[in-house]
């Protein structure tokens, strides 16, 4: 089967232009980085964890991203009604799996939520997808385990089990749906050591899903905007505090030339 190239630059102008309200439903310990990421790619994030009022902030927003990062049982009950509502008006739901693998409570929030609503997209690390897929194995906390098992199948095999997109993030990224799988290896080793990394990543992936439908292209052109601009920013900083802060400057500042130079992908 021949596979498209993806135009990357034209989904990141669409950001630009759309500028979408993508609501989230995210972890605490990232939320200020989600939020910005989210607004540095000219999207306008919104942070309403209420159940009280998570129905009706998803009605104003062109996108969901949940992150189960610091979970509760009650803010749980409060993504499934705002997944509910995405449904109901037909946005797409980016769901970080954060921790699956971790404790029997992350796993069987995962699951609850991927049989309460349609989620477009399971976003996670290798033995994060690895657990949603059914497979007994443990995430060390928020950082991956170490699993055997071929990643574009493993995306290939949860993408077909849960009708979605599936994205594994890692030193190389996996983003497949039941037929096809893109690689994308951009990025930056620094990446690793700064906490929210992944989940900005979340973030990124569920502001491109708000202005086009195929969510394999946009899941490919977020990560490489991303990952691409935290390539500029290492050139420019000393270590991971100044990294993040160039990496703001360096994805507001991003321009076709450099995506179309830098970007790694394969398929």
């Amino acid at each position: 089967m021949t596979i498209e190239k993806i135009d990357i630059y034209r989904l990141f102008e669409k950001v630009k232009e759309q500028s979408p309200v993508v609501h989230h439903l995210t972890n605490w310990v990232t939320i200020y980085d989600c939020a910005n990421i989210t607004k540095v790619l000219g999207g306008s994030p919104v942070m309403a964890h209420a159940p009280e009022e998570a129905a009706e902030m998803t009605g104003i927003a062109s996108s969901l991203v949940l992150n189960i990062g610091t979970l509760t049982v009650d803010f749980v009950e409060a993504m499934k009604i705002a997944a509910k509502k995405a449904n109901e008006i037909n946005i797409p739901i980016t769901l970080d799996v954060c921790g699956a693998g971790a404790t029997k409570l992350r796993d069987d929030k995962c699951f609850e939520l991927l049989e309460a609503a349609k989620i477009s997209i399971i976003k996670g690390n290798a033995s994060e997808i690895a657990r949603i897929s059914g497979l007994s194995v443990k995430t060390q906390g928020v950082d991956s385990g170490n699993i055997n098992e071929n990643l574009e199948e493993l995306a290939k095999d949860v993408s077909q089990k849960w009708n979605c997109t599936t994205v594994i993030t890692g030193e190389v990224d996996f983003i497949a749906d039941a037929k096809r799988c893109y690689k994308v290896k951009n990025g930056h080793p620094i990446m690793a050591h700064v906490v929210g990394t992944g989940c900005m990543a979340a973030s990124v992936i569920g502001t491109f899903a708000a202005v086009d439908s195929d969510y394999v292209n946009t899941s490919v052109a977020g990560l490489v905007c991303y990952e691409v601009a935290a390539e500029l920013a290492a050139k420019k900083s000393y270590g991971p505090g100044t990294f993040k802060e160039q990496l703001f400057d360096a994805l507001f500042n991003l321009d076709k030339a450099a995506i179309e130079k830098m970007q790694k992908v394969e398929s």
